[in-house]
């Protein structure tokens, strides 16, 4: 396996589906003292999320209350209660480049701007024939982390 181009520098959020957010609500933000810094609506994501963050400044990792805008509908956030985790990287196109030239699997959609505004993209759940690795039933997001967050964690 040659070098790596990039770098995983720490964890950038976590996210969790359910039902209802209020209900998640009231655990993470009421009892655990968490800060809602935006909501995020995606009809294509078919979700309305609560962005929240834990600890301040660079090293912050954002906390992503998500329910479903249908049930019916995929993709359904709410099914999966952690829905996934996402990791900060200083160099997203080099990761992605180099990962798929390793067999790993990401999802469709590629890189492009996330619910916090940074480039992300999507390690797939499971692998395939063409790409044998994926998150063994993890879906894993890939952030490409600002100069403050490369600064304070790399």
């Amino acid at each position: 396996m040659s070098s790596k181009p990039f770098r995983i520098l720490g964890i950038q959020q976590i996210a969790i589906g359910g039902a209802d957010k209020q209900r998640l609500k009231s655990l993470w933000v009421d009892m655990l003292g968490l800060t809602v810094k935006s909501t995020f609506v995606s009809e294509r994501e078919n979700v309305d999320e609560d962005i929240c963050a834990l600890g301040s400044g660079p090293t912050a990792v954002e906390v992503d209350l998500m329910q479903p805008l249908d049930p019916a509908k995929k993709p359904a956030v709410h099914t999966t209660p952690l829905n996934h985790v996402g990791l900060w990287v200083d160099d997203l196109p080099k990761a992605v480049d180099w990962m798929t030239a390793q067999g790993v699997r990401f999802a469709p959609g590629g890189i492009r701007k996330g619910a916090a505004g940074h480039d992300i993209c999507f390690i797939h759940p499971k692998g395939n024939d063409d790409f044998p690795l994926g998150g063994e039933g993890v879906l894993i997001e890939l952030v490409q982390a600002p100069p403050d967050v490369v600064v304070a964690l790399g």
